[in-house]
């Protein structure tokens, strides 16, 4: 890989201090990739430049087209000071998934992993130490093609940077939220199981209806018989039916619509790990209220990459409004961020061999 070393580099005691204020998207490392690629040379060398500003003219396709993609992925502090990557082997073969819906080139495996390796390694003083922060990682890759000719890119830039993150929700306190019934997120045969930023930008309107409501997050519902629950914003959802050593830990079943996430596939091994039970099945807005109403469904949490986990309390909605159980973070909800985290930072065996060590 090309590199070319960042002059201005935050000293360790600037970063030190920014890496410590915590947040999420607040400050950027050192350092980026860039990668290009053409239809007619392929993939060039990558190259690890210093952060800054990127220069497009203004008739660059993906402006006009919204031909893009984008993965998140985070690098966690180990007990012996190294770093580990969650699962970045299931974050590249997503992003090729994604390049293949949006018509975009498909990066090789190997590829996309070097060039996050080689960030995390060259910037690896901006990994957080506590448990629940992380260096959140965002590749992405854009048409770059010149022209406003309405056919898939002949050119496309990848590129990564990297964020230090602290929680992005406070885990100590459960979420509002509120069941859209106006706006849908995704239909068959679109780009619901792409992430892609279109999905993104039609959200935002919802998000904005949730907190006129008084919500913190949206919650979707399928686009055809509109009463099946589907995702929490950006994030995938699950509901604990029953307490104690008898629980079922239960998410919608992925349907074509839903975003195949890489913490909501984690969450039904460390379920299973943890002696419960665990469904992939449809719920509907009616099975959550009632479920909630008869004390059948115990908890409720969303999940994702930036949030780990986050519970879910209070649902609002045109039908009525319910609160799980007592409104407060369930235990079997901690119970498995706990132990999620706890894979993630070293202090629990990863036997699922999900750690990808970097140093």
């Amino acid at each position: 890989m090309k590199t070319s070393l960042n002059p201005n580099a935050k000293d360790a005691a600037t970063r030190d201090a920014l890496v410590a204020e915590g947040g999420f998207g607040k400050y950027y490392t050192d350092h980026m990739v860039v990668c290009e690629w053409s239809e007619k040379d392929g993939w060039s060398e990558p190259e690890l430049k210093p952060y800054g500003p990127i220069s497009l003219d203004p008739a660059t396709a993906v402006f006009h087209y919204g031909q893009e993609i984008f993965e998140g992925m985070k690098a966690y502090r180990q007990p012996d000071g190294g770093i580990g990557l969650f699962r970045p082997q299931a974050n590249a073969q997503r992003f090729a998934r994604s390049a293949k819906r949006l018509a975009l080139p498909e990066m090789p495996e190997s590829l996309f992993l070097e060039t996050v390796e080689t960030l995390v390694r060259q910037d690896a003083g901006w990994v957080p130490n506590k448990v629940g922060e992380s260096l959140y990682i965002r590749p992405f890759m854009f048409a770059t093609e010149v022209g406003l000719g309405v056919r898939p890119s002949n050119k496309a830039l990848y590129m990564l940077i990297a964020t230090p993150a602290g929680a992005y929700f406070d885990p100590s306190k459960a979420v509002s939220v509120w069941i859209s019934t106006e706006y849908v997120r995704a239909a068959l045969g679109g780009t619901g199981e792409a992430k892609c930023g279109g999905n993104y930008a039609a959200s935002l309107i919802a998000q904005k209806a949730a907190a006129a409501q008084g919500c913190d997050q949206v919650v979707w519902i399928d686009a055809i018989e509109r009463k099946w629950i589907e995702e929490m914003g950006g994030m995938n959802l699950y509901f604990i039916k029953g307490s104690g050593a008898d629980a079922t830990v239960m998410t919608p079943k992925l349907t074509g619509t839903l975003l195949p996430g890489i913490t909501r596939d984690s969450i039904l091994s460390v379920a299973v790990d943890l002696g419960y039970k665990v469904e992939e099945t449809m719920i509907s807005v009616d099975d959550w209220r009632d479920g909630v109403a008869s004390g059948l469904i115990t908890e409720i949490f969303a999940c994702g990459t930036a949030a780990v986990v986050s519970p879910v309390g209070q649902a609002k909605s045109a039908m009525g409004t319910w609160i799980t159980g007592d409104g407060q973070p369930g235990k079997i909800t901690m119970q498995i961020r706990n132990a999620l985290l706890g894979i993630q930072h070293g202090e629990i065996a990863d036997t699922h061999k999900w750690m990808h060590a970097v140093i």
